[in-house]
């Protein structure tokens, strides 16, 4: 394992990033015949096949999977020092970010702040997956996770993200056409609309059967957001989080003062994820975001406040 060369590592990191020979090719500006025999070059300096090889492209082995965080620390320190050498004074972060988030927080609130982290830093391509469901980051669907659950195994590095609030939502047309809601005893005379049962992908996630199981309900969706659009369009009431129906048209509280659901948000990536400089820099900057927004994610305010 001697005379490395950077570039071989570099070809490597796009082959595996894009898992293709051609896209890296292309990337790199390169033919594809280099990109195949420089990463073959560095199978045999590491003594180790790096790549399972197929019709459908490029896949890393295990060993490959061990190469790629070394070397993407290598890259991640090499643009550093080219950044201080430079004489820069704020650090040049570049390569990959592919971050998980449910679906609302990913879509309604991180989605609009990460346009601020990428003008900041626009060495970084980011990947947001804002999905109705958790994602795996042992499986390395994702490098890190904004999480309703904070994991039992200690082998992720987890900080708390911060908590928000959730309320009874529904149209004043749809309140004014149905009897009127004084207390909460009176939500057993109207519709609801919730998630589906056995589709609950978190025992965080909000669903009525925890909180009123005799309420009547209309319509289920395992899309918080499906379900926003239902309430929008006078269907019924749901529980929504108070940062999704801020950004939804016409919806109003329902005794918010006698209504006190909250959740918390956790930040989780794996030690080895969390050291990448660029990595720590996104929770960084969303811990910030959320700490500036801890009154909007609570709704006590319906403006949110960006970073500049």
């Amino acid at each position: 394992m001697s005379n490395f060369d950077w570039d071989n590592f570099r070809i490597f990191l796009a082959a595996a990033r894009t898992q293709s020979g051609v896209e890296a090719a292309h990337l790199l500006k390169m033919s594809q015949s280099t990109i195949s025999r420089r990463i073959r070059q560095l199978e045999k300096d590491v003594g180790s096949k790096l790549f399972d090889r197929s019709a459908q492209g490029l896949r890393l082995t295990t060993a490959g999977h061990h190469l790629f965080e070394h070397a993407e620390k290598l890259e991640s320190t090499f643009s550093v020092m080219e950044s201080q050498a430079a004489g820069g004074d704020r650090m040049e972060l570049s390569g990959e970010i592919r971050i998980g988030a449910t679906e609302a927080f990913g879509t309604f609130f991180l989605m609009p702040h990460l346009s601020n982290f990428c003008q900041r830093h626009p060495g970084i391509a980011m990947d947001v997956l804002p999905l109705p469901r958790s994602l795996n980051i042992s499986k390395r669907e994702v490098d890190t996770s904004v999480a309703l659950d904070r994991p039992r195994a200690n082998s992720f590095v987890t900080r708390k993200l911060g908590e928000y609030r959730l309320l009874p939502y529904a149209t004043p047309e749809y309140l004014a056409r149905h009897p009127r809601i004084r207390r909460t005893e009176d939500f057993q005379d109207h519709l609801w609309i919730d998630f589906v049962d056995d589709l609950l992908f978190s025992p965080q996630q909000f669903h009525l059967h925890k909180w009123g199981a005799s309420l009547k309900r209309c319509l289920r969706s395992t899309s918080v957001v499906a379900q926003a659009q239902a309430v929008k369009a006078g269907l019924g009431l749901a529980i929504l989080p108070c940062f999704l129906a801020n950004v939804t048209d016409n919806l109003v509280p329902v005794l918010p003062h006698k209504v006190d659901i909250t959740r918390s948000l956790w930040l989780v990536a794996p030690p080895e994820r969390r050291e990448l400089a660029r990595i720590r820099a996104l929770w960084d900057y969303t811990r910030e975001v959320a700490e500036a927004n801890a009154g909007y994610l609570d709704g006590k305010t319906a403006q949110m406040t960006w970073l500049k």
